[in-house]
C-alpha cells in the first residue's frame, strides 16, 4: 500500500445476464476501480493535535488495503480559497480517481461570505470532474454560537452543491462525534484521535459501497 501523506478514487440465458451484470457493477463500483484517492481538506483531515498515522484518512488507507493510494493534501487552517489554488497542481500531479472535498471550515469560523465560500467550492468540483474524477463532498457544521443566519446556509450550500453537480455527499464529517467531550479536543472544535474510528465510519461507505 502506498500511503502519500503531505502537509504540502439479446441475450438467451437471463442467468448468465444476471451474473455479468453482477460482475460489473462490482468492476466499476468506486471501490473496484479507484487506484488513487485524494483527500484535499484542512484539519479535520490532517489530524490537527496527534500523529499522522491516527488519522481517519491514514486508517482508511489501511482499510482499504493494496491497490490503492491514498493522498492526503490537507493543511491544518486552510481556507476554501487556499485549497482552490493549490488543486490543479495537485489533480495534475496525483490523476485522482476520487476526490474527497473537506473545505470551508475556516472560512465560516472566519465569517467569510458563504457565496464566496460556496463558489470555491464550485470551482474545485468542477476541476476534479473535468478531469474524469468522482467527487464526494465532506460537509461541516458551525458552532450554534454563530448564529442560525449564517450557520444554516453555511450547512445548507453542500447540499445544493452536491445536488447540482451529482456528487457523493456526506452531510456533516463530524456526525456522532462532534458535542461529544470524550471525542473533541479542549477547543471543541477538533476531534481527537479516538474519534477517528468513527470518522471513518461516517467517510467509508462512500468509497465502499
Amino acid at each position: 500500500m502506498k500511503i502519500a501523506i503531505q502537509n504540502i478514487f439479446a441475450h438467451k440465458n437471463k442467468g448468465i445476464v444476471a451474473l455479468v451484470c453482477s460482475f460489473l457493477l462490482l468492476l466499476f463500483s468506486p471501490i473496484s476501480h479507484a487506484k488513487t484517492i485524494l483527500v484535499h481538506g484542512d484539519s479535520l483531515s490532517a489530524g490537527y493535535g496527534m500523529l499522522p498515522e491516527q488519522t481517519w484518512v491514514t486508517l482508511m488507507a489501511k482499510q482499504l488495503g493494496e491497490g490503492v493510494t491514498v493522498v492526503n493534501s490537507s493543511i491544518s487552517g486552510e481556507t476554501s480559497k487556499g485549497g482552490l489554488d493549490r488543486l490543479p497542481a495537485l489533480l495534475s500531479e496525483t490523476q485522482p480517481d476520487i476526490v474527497m472535498i473537506e473545505l470551508g471550515a475556516n472560512d465560516g469560523l472566519r465569517g467569510y461570505p458563504i457565496n464566496q465560500t460556496t463558489e470555491n467550492l464550485r470551482k474545485m468540483i468542477s476541476l476534479a470532474q473535468n478531469q474524469g474524477a468522482e467527487v464526494v463532498l465532506l460537509g461541516i457544521r458551525l458552532p450554534p454560537n454563530f448564529g442560525k443566519r449564517y450557520t444554516e446556509p453555511f450547512f445548507n450550500q453542500y447540499a445544493v452543491l452536491a445536488n447540482e453537480y451529482e456528487t457523493g455527499y456526506l452531510p456533516f464529517l463530524l456526525e456522532g462525534v462532534a458535542g461529544y467531550d470524550e471525542y473533541m479536543q479542549a477547543d471543541g472544535l477538533h476531534p481527537t484521535a479516538q474519534a477517528q474510528p468513527l470518522i471513518l465510519n461516517n467517510v467509508l461507505p462512500f468509497i465502499t459501497d
